[in-house]
């Protein structure tokens, strides 16, 4: 079994519907999910262009599939990851746009995201402790060779070339394409997602994924929500509060003085 810990919006969010949709699979329940009905492309097509990502889900990786170290335990992953989850702040990375990322295409952020980037590095060095060593298999098929010296470094020292400075937020869309099928794709992916992506996207959460055995497709094992819970419902009882005076006590304050207020408390 490996583990892999992403970001992924929640389930009842618009875009992971359209994702599900999009890619064929659920990431949370494993379950396939009817292809949509785009103009320019048979459910054929969509069907063969998304099969790597199917596979994976519909995620954003901040530390990579890894087995699981000999003396750790799943349990005790869990338990890193709920108490490191509620140590983090939540954020907002400014909207995602659909993008080529190599001959593929994905979704990444309009603006860099340094809180993003933070935090995929914090993951990165707080779970290395319960990452089993690369045997000589995986090494070779991150194909070193090609890598740039600090890929190679962090290939060694953190088990993914892709991490640390070398670390981009983006969430694959497709598999790598043919020219033709780089351009026939485009204007579908732009229409089917491009109304999902009108805002910031809120990170939230962590998501544990799990591969039972070795190609089988990955899903979501359990959700870690940032920030102490009691303080993050607190706040957003409090945001519907200020539209909704019937929410609480009744009394209005300005909203910066309850989040102030709340904030204080953490």
């Amino acid at each position: 079994m490996r583990y892999a810990i992403c970001f992924t919006p929640p389930m009842a969010d618009p875009l992971s519907a359209t994702a599900a949709s999009w890619l064929g699979r659920n990431v949370y329940s494993g379950e396939p999910a009817e292809l949509p009905s785009v103009a320019g492309l048979s459910t054929a097509d969509i069907a063969y262009h998304t099969a790597v990502p199917r596979r994976f889900g519909f995620h954003a990786v901040m530390m990579s599939p890894f087995r699981l170290h000999s003396e750790r335990t799943e349990a005790q992953l869990l338990k890193a990851l709920m108490h490191f989850a509620g140590a983090q702040t939540p954020f907002e990375v400014d909207r995602l746009e659909v993008a080529r990322i190599g001959r593929s295409w994905g979704l990444v952020p309009q603006v860099p995201s340094a809180a993003m980037h933070l935090l995929a590095a914090n993951v990165v060095q707080e779970f290395d402790a319960f990452r089993a060593p690369l045997s000589e298999d995986e090494i070779e098929r991150s194909d070193p060779d090609r890598l740039t010296a600090p890929q190679f470094s962090n290939l060694y020292r953190w088990g993914d070339p892709h991490v640390m400075d070398e670390y981009r937020f983006h969430m694959m869309l497709t598999g790598p394409l043919a020219n033709d099928a780089l351009r026939q794709v485009e204007a579908p992916l732009r229409e089917l997602f491009d109304p999902c992506l009108a805002r910031p996207i809120s990170i939230g959460s962590l998501a544990l994924f799990v591969e039972q055995e070795t190609g089988a497709p990955m899903r979501v094992h359990s959700q870690h929500p940032l920030g102490k819970i009691s303080t993050n419902s607190r706040l957003e009882r409090a945001k519907r509060a200020v539209v909704d005076p019937s929410i609480g006590s009744g009394a209005m304050r300005p909203l910066p003085l309850i989040v102030a207020a709340l904030m204080a408390q953490r």
